[in-house]
């Protein structure tokens, strides 16, 4: 009883997506009426609505109270899997690549970072706080800690657009080891001035850790306004399980 409605709902968001995909509609462009989509495709206004909230709801649309629905703007995305550096990213894509160093000095560790990098707490290590944006637009805000026995020279680096730590930091100590955790959350208030977000933008955190020679050499934290950016990988299915 309910494939006919499932396969009517399924062929609006074909219809929509091969729009996408074709360029017909880029983004930005403000897509036909649900009215005229009813129409054209001799559906229920109840399906297409269905299947311009799910393509709103996965990040292909934007809706408009009042105005209409907009193609997306396409998410950049950093792959997960790798240790990527985020100017590479901005400069593949043909966009311009803009670093604000906000803070890099020595200090003393506190109990969360003495844990996090497996030292004292109290003991010295390098803190750097920077903003990388893209066409101006703050993307990403990088708060790393490093070990200065394993990289003594880290303080020294002039990081910027022509210097990221992440990219010194592999050709210099490189890892052979690295953990990745991702987590949901809100920015905090200097968190919002910093990124120049609104409060409740949700963000998105990927914490690395990478070792060389079973020491821990960086933990980073790298905040993502969700609207701006996201977070994929794509990797072959083989030795992985199909069914599960």
């Amino acid at each position: 009883m309910n494939a006919a409605p499932q396969a009517l709902y399924l062929r609006a968001k074909d219809y929509v997506q091969s729009k996408l995909r074709s360029g017909e509609w880029k983004p930005g462009d403000l897509i036909p009426s649900e009215n005229r989509l009813v129409q054209e495709l001799g559906m229920s206004r109840m399906t297409v609505n269905r299947a311009l909230r799910e393509l709103t709801g996965e990040g292909h649309l934007l809706r408009v109270s009042g105005v209409g629905t907009f193609v997306a703007e396409t998410k950049p995305q950093s792959n997960l899997l790798m240790i990527t550096n985020v100017a590479d990213e901005i400069i593949a894509r043909g966009h311009r690549y803009s670093c604000r160093i906000l803070q890099l000095n020595r200090e003393a560790a506190s109990l969360p970072v003495a844990a996090a990098l497996g030292i004292a707490t109290g003991a010295s290590v390098v803190h750097l706080l920077c903003v990388h944006c893209e066409e101006d637009v703050p993307v990403q805000l990088e708060d790393r800690y490093v070990n200065p026995e394993l990289a003594p020279d880290f303080i020294n680096q002039a990081f910027g657009e022509r210097c990221q730590a992440s990219k010194y930091l592999l050709q210099n100590v490189p890892a052979d080891e690295m953990e990745h955790i991702v987590e949901a959350t809100h920015p905090s208030a200097e968190e919002c001035r910093q990124m120049e977000i609104d409060a409740n933008e949700p963000c998105l955190v990927l914490i690395r850790r990478t070792w060389s020679r079973e020491r821990i050499v960086t933990y980073v934290r790298l905040l993502h306004p969700s609207s701006r950016y996201r977070l994929g990988s794509r990797l072959p299915m083989t030795g992985f399980n199909r069914d599960g």
